[in-house]
C-alpha cells in the first residue's frame, strides 16, 4: 500500500453518505492517496469505508481511529480483510482505545487498562478464523499510540502508529520507540488563516474537547506543557505547537518539521475558520493537493 507522503484526516459525519462519498472522489481527484477517518458518535466506520472504497477507485481509506470497544476483534479482523479483499488492498485499519467519557460514559463498556486492552485485542485478531477469501496482500494495522508503552507495542505488534494531536517532538520520539521499518502516520490540523488573533481563537476551540481528555492532557505534559500551558484556553505557545496555521507557506513549513522528525505520512486535518468540527474547509486541501505538482 502506498499512502502517498500527505493524506486527509477528515470527519465526515456531518455530511449525508452521498456528500461524503463526493468528497472522497474529490479527495482522489485532488491527488491524495489516503484519506482517513475518525469513528466516535456517528456512522460505523467500517461501513463508510466500504461505502467509500466501493465509490473510488485508487484512493486508500484509513481509519483514525476504529474504536476497539465498538466490537469484538473477530468481527474486526474479518471485517479488515473483507475490505481489503474487495477493494484491492486500499483499506488501513487504525485502531485505538478511544477515551474513557466515550468508552464508559455513553458506550457502557468498563474502560480497561489501555496497553493491557490493545495488547488482548490484537492477540485476539492475530487468532481470529476466517473463512473468506483472503486479500491479496496481508493488510496493515496501525494504533493511535501517544504514550511509550503503546509506541512499543505499535512497534512489537503491529505496521506502526497514528498519533493524533502532537507535535513534532513527539514525533521524533515516537520515531525512535518504533525504530525503522514501521510507519509513523500523525495527524496534524491545519488553519488557513494568517491574522495570528483569529487564527489562534479558531485553534482553541478546535482543540479545546481534547485538552479535557485525559490521554492527550497526560501526552502534552509527558512533553513538557505545563498545567498553565493547557488552562484558561490554553497559551499560545501550546496552541502554536499544535496547529499548523498560516498560509500556505507558513503550512508547508510547519508541515515539514513531522517529515523532518521521522514521519512517514502526515494526514492533515483543515479545521474551519469558526474552530467548530461540524464544518469542512477544503481550501487547503486543494492548496496542498499532489495533484497540483
Amino acid at each position: 500500500m502506498e499512502l502517498g507522503k500527505l493524506g486527509i484526516w477528515q470527519g465526515l459525519d456531518s455530511l449525508t453518505a452521498q456528500e461524503a462519498l463526493e468528497f472522497a472522489r474529490r479527495t482522489e481527484r485532488r491527488g491524495y492517496k489516503t484519506l482517513w477517518m475518525p469513528e466516535s458518535r456517528g456512522r460505523n466506520v467500517l461501513t463508510t469505508s466500504a461505502w467509500l472504497l466501493a465509490g473510488t477507485t485508487t484512493l486508500n481509506i484509513a481509519t483514525g481511529i476504529a474504536n476497539i470497544y465498538a466490537r469484538d476483534p473477530l468481527a474486526t479482523a474479518n471485517a479488515q480483510k473483507g475490505l481489503a479483499e474487495q477493494s484491492g488492498n486500499r483499506f488501513l485499519l487504525g485502531l485505538g482505545v478511544s477515551h474513557k467519557p466515550i468508552v464508559s460514559g455513553i458506550r457502557g463498556h468498563d474502560y480497561g487498562k489501555p496497553v493491557a486492552t490493545m495488547r488482548a485485542y490484537l492477540e485476539g485478531m492475530k487468532t481470529a478464523p476466517y473463512q473468506a477469501p483472503l486479500p491479496s496482500a496481508p493488510p496493515m494495522t496501525v494504533i493511535a499510540a501517544l504514550g511509550p508503552k503503546m509506541l512499543e507495542l505499535a512497534a512489537e505488534m503491529t505496521s506502526g502508529a497514528h498519533p493524533y494531536c502532537v507535535t513534532p517532538e513527539h514525533v521524533a520520539g515516537a520515531r525512535k520507540i518504533l525504530g525503522p521499518g514501521k510507519l509513523l502516520c500523525p495527524e496534524v490540523m491545519v488553519l488557513l488563516e494568517t491574522d495570528p488573533a483569529k487564527a489562534r481563537a479558531a485553534a482553541r476551540t478546535a482543540l479545546a474537547p481534547y485538552v479535557a481528555l485525559e490521554n492527550y492532557a497526560n501526552n502534552w505534559r509527558r512533553l513538557g506543557f505545563t498545567e498553565q500551558d493547557l488552562a484558561g484556553g490554553c497559551s499560545d505557545t501550546f496552541v502554536d505547537a499544535n496547529m499548523a496555521w498560516g498560509d500556505e507557506g507558513a503550512i508547508r513549513r510547519r508541515l515539514q518539521h513531522y517529515f523532518d522528525a521521522g514521519a512517514d505520512h502526515v494526514c492533515i486535518q483543515s479545521i474551519h475558520p469558526s474552530g467548530l468540527r461540524t464544518a469542512i474547509d477544503e481550501r487547503i486541501y486543494d492548496l496542498l493537493a499532489p495533484a497540483k505538482g
